[in-house]
């Protein structure tokens, strides 16, 4: 019913016609003096073939119509699945969808080229400035000073930088190269911690860091990244006091601080691609990456990320690693 009205206005015209052609038959009947039967049966005839047309033509439009609404839902729409033109606008209309699907496909393919491009070359990029930066920390490790260890600091947030540039690369590339099984999370852990010690070490900050003794399944490169990402935060906003790394049940890894917290407006938004709030518009460093990136493996790795804050007290970011989708390798 609800496509039989908008098809009746559509074939308003011709239904419109037949009446002003009977009813000018009609008035010559009179205006003659003939009798009126004799235009009343035929124009009654020709209604009842009018009807039979119409039912005919609506069962037709009902069926074309109804597989529309199937390629429309299936999102499976091509020129090949449309139904077949039977009037001159039909044939008009899907030469005119012929050639938007055409320049569509050159867009797409023009644009993924030139993703495919710069993926190319930021990737290169990131491989190269790698070569230098192992050759300065060679350099830094010959002399122990005060400023050769900072600027050891400064340059392994270099290698952050360019590691967050590979990652955010590989998490759109066909080929992401996910290896899970069961690790033992201890172990991942103080991979990821090894990596801050020296800097918590030059910010004289306490880590409170007891044995998990837990084995998770999961990706060691990838939550490692995630972990790296988090203790950096961790340590960027945190002046003074200690960083916690410890377990809840069932699998839920909490990393707590005592910096400068979140405000509450900005919790809700923190993991959102280029969101920095107002710590990271203070700071002018942020990038609104990091945590992003670290939503993003989560979701590939079918773990949980989320976070508490309390501003001026600290921040706790918290892992459920109790795996629901993802089979042991």
């Amino acid at each position: 019913m609800q496509l039989f009205w908008p098809y009746i206005k559509q074939r308003g015209r011709e239904l419109l016609a037949f009446g002003l052609f009977s009813l000018i038959f009609l008035v010559s009947f009179v205006l003659y003096r003939l009798p009126i039967g004799a235009v009343l049966y035929p124009a009654t005839l020709c209604l009842v073939l009018c009807m039979l047309f119409i039912g005919i033509d609506f069962r037709r439009v009902q069926t074309k119509h109804k597989r529309l609404e199937e390629l429309r839902s299936a999102m499976d729409v091509t020129i090949s699945n449309l139904p077949q033109a039977e009037r001159i606008e039909d044939v008009d209309y899907q030469q005119i969808i012929r050639l938007l699907c055409e320049e569509q496909s050159a867009l797409v393919t023009e644009q993924n080229l030139r993703y495919s491009n710069m993926v190319e070359y930021y990737t290169i990029w990131a491989h190269q400035i790698k070569t230098p930066i192992a050759s300065m920390r060679l350099h830094l490790q010959n002399e122990d000073s005060a400023f050769n260890r900072q600027l050891s600091l400064d340059l392994f947030r270099i290698e952050q930088y360019v590691e967050m540039v590979l990652t955010f690369l590989r998490l759109d590339s066909e080929s992401t190269d996910y290896v899970i099984k069961e690790y033992d999370l201890d172990t991942v852990v103080r991979g990821a911690i090894k990596k801050f010690a020296g800097e918590f070490i030059a910010r004289k900050l306490i880590l409170c860091y007891e044995p998990l003794e837990t084995k998770v399944v999961t990706d060691e490169k990838w939550l490692s990244f995630v972990l790296e990402q988090i203790l950096s935060n961790a340590l960027k906003y945190t002046t003074e006091g200690s960083i916690t790394i410890s377990l809840k049940e069932p699998k839920i890894l909490c990393i707590t601080d005592t910096g400068m917290g979140i405000a509450p407006e900005d919790l809700p938004r923190i993991f959102e691609k280029g969101y920095t709030g107002y710590l990271g518009r203070k700071d002018k460093k942020a990038s609104g990456i990091g945590l992003y990136l670290c939503k993003r493996i989560c979701k590939n790795l079918g773990h949980r990320i989320w976070a508490e804050s309390v501003p001026g007290q600290g921040t706790t970011v918290y892992l459920d690693l109790t795996q629901r989708k993802l089979l042991v390798e």
